[in-house]
């Protein structure tokens, strides 16, 4: 994920981009819609090495884990100006196709020049959701 998207890019091809990437996920019922829990996917791009953690807190659907990692392919073949920005649209992509109660992704790049690495964290939330109790057990 180290190249970059052209602003010159057509927005009908990225459009066309977004909705290729979203028909890889696939959402199921959730098992128990009335109460919170949180789940939590992580998978390493193939190209950048790039690791990806999505916790998120299901409403009425959940994620079909190896539909995630198929979108995670698609993704891979996208060139990203930055981790801010891919950042940002997986969790659009996930808000959209999964609707969580709660989402955070981060992402974390042992590519970057720097000796620390490259961390982003996003994150967004249904309004008036809140649960600060399960969302005490991140890590």
């Amino acid at each position: 994920m180290t190249a970059t998207t052209n602003p010159e890019n057509n927005s009908a091809d990225m459009y066309q981009q977004r909705l290729l990437r979203r028909e890889q996920l696939a959402a199921e019922l959730a098992p128990k819609s009335k109460m919170d829990y949180l789940v939590t996917l992580k998978s390493e791009t193939d190209s950048s090495k790039t690791q990806i953690q999505l916790c998120y807190v299901p409403d009425k659907y959940v994620l079909n884990r190896i539909s995630f990692e198929h979108y995670l392919s698609t993704l891979d073949q996208t060139n990203w100006q930055n981790l801010e920005t891919l950042a940002l649209e997986i969790l659009d992509d996930i808000n959209n196709e999964v609707v969580p109660r709660w989402a955070q992704i981060v992402l974390n790049s042992a590519n970057d020049k720097s000796s620390n690495g490259h961390r982003v964290l996003v994150e967004d939330r249904q309004p008036n959701w809140e649960n600060v109790s399960l969302l005490r057990h991140l890590k």
